[in-house]
């Protein structure tokens, strides 16, 4: 990375310390990094499931993830999100303790990125990334409970190492994704069989 390019926690933070308003929208939040594209959209998608909100934000955002998948997988080179996600507002108490939550875990992740294999966070390659972000989206948009922080962290992850260019990270993310995805199936025939024998 260039030495004079600032990490995404940095913006975040010098972005909500600029506003001064109880609530902030996630496009205000994010607008500094819009030019990191679908990276920038996936870590909005994420924030909200870290922080307090109604039932149902995992389908919400789960729904969303799996249309930037498909956007991805299409070959969209910028990623389209409705207006009234953009402008959904947040509460910018809320969105501090997220980034007092996360920040330890993103700071992390960003010490290991860099740029490397950036051909892999590219097209025509970022397919492989789209692919997998729509089938996490499906598992997340699912009613399983207490399913939410652990895909967050995994989306985190993912925008991560597509803001930051790193296709070294992306492949790790890949190999967890099938390991989710085959243990997902593997735990749904097993719930299958035993309701099953059970009727």
């Amino acid at each position: 990375m260039n030495p004079g390019e600032r990490r995404t926690t940095r913006i975040l933070a010098e972005t909500l310390a600029a506003h001064e308003d109880t609530f902030i929208t996630l496009d205000t939040l994010l607008a500094p990094l819009r030019a990191r594209a679908f990276g920038c959209v996936l870590l909005l998608l994420a924030i909200p499931n870290f922080i307090p909100a109604p039932l149902g934000i995992g389908g919400i955002m789960g729904s969303m993830i799996i249309v930037l998948g498909l956007q991805m997988m299409i070959g969209m080179e910028q990623p389209w999100m409705p207006k009234r996600l953009r402008e959904r507002p947040l509460r910018c108490t809320s969105v501090h303790k997220f980034l007092d939550r996360t920040l330890p875990i993103l700071q992390r992740l960003e010490r290991m990125c860099r740029p490397r294999l950036e051909l892999l966070t590219q097209r025509p390659v970022s397919i492989v990334t789209g692919v997998f972000l729509t089938l996490l989206g499906i598992l997340l948009a699912l009613p399983i409970p207490f399913t939410n922080y652990f895909f967050g962290l995994i989306m985190l992850a993912y925008a991560i190492a597509l803001i930051e260019r790193d296709g070294a990270l992306l492949v790790g993310l890949w190999v967890l994704s099938v390991a989710i995805l085959v243990l997902s199936v593997v735990f749904s025939s097993v719930v299958l069989d035993a309701m099953a024998k059970m009727f």
